[in-house]
């Protein structure tokens, strides 16, 4: 693997959002860690002839772990509520910081513009404002956890 190809590998784990890879060949092995929140990522790498001049395609398999929701379910149909949803893939906080309070919580009435969240993507903190009113009935994700672009994070009844 030359120094072209490892910068190459450096960029795709940055832009992957995985917080560790390694690679092992036989005469080879790298390892890659970030500081972002763990994703499991197992890779098959078949051997290359020594002759191969071009790297060897890339078998992954990527394994998310679910997070379990925060608050119990309510017992009232779910059709009635607005479901929030993260508009980037990230990183879910609750909290500016561990040490402060959660911005909202199951209960608490919102408006639009209220903060709800921050989601980190690449080192930046993006502040999630509610685009509706209503009251928080469920938080459907934990804290510090990885999200998806348009994966639901809070259940809102409309008020």
């Amino acid at each position: 693997m030359d120094i072209k190809q490892i910068q190459d590998l450096i960029r795709f784990v940055a832009k992957a959002g995985v917080s560790e890879v390694s690679i092992e060949q036989e005469e080879f092995k790298i390892t890659i860690k970030t500081q972002q929140a763990p994703t499991y990522v197992n890779a098959t790498i078949p051997a290359l002839p020594a002759a191969a001049a071009a790297p060897a395609p890339v078998a992954t398999t990527v394994v998310e772990h679910a997070a379990a929701p925060v608050a119990a379910a309510p017992a009232a149909d779910a059709s009635n509520y607005i479901t929030v949803k993260s508009p980037m893939i990230g990183t879910f906080y609750r909290s500016s910081t561990p040490e402060k309070p959660s911005f909202v919580n199951v209960g608490d009435e919102i408006k639009p513009g209220t903060v709800l969240c921050i989601i980190e993507a690449m080192k930046l903190f993006n502040e999630i404002e509610s685009e509706v009113s209503g009251r928080i009935v469920k938080v459907l994700v934990d804290n510090a956890s990885p999200v998806e672009y348009d994966q639901p994070l809070y259940l809102v009844e409309p008020m």
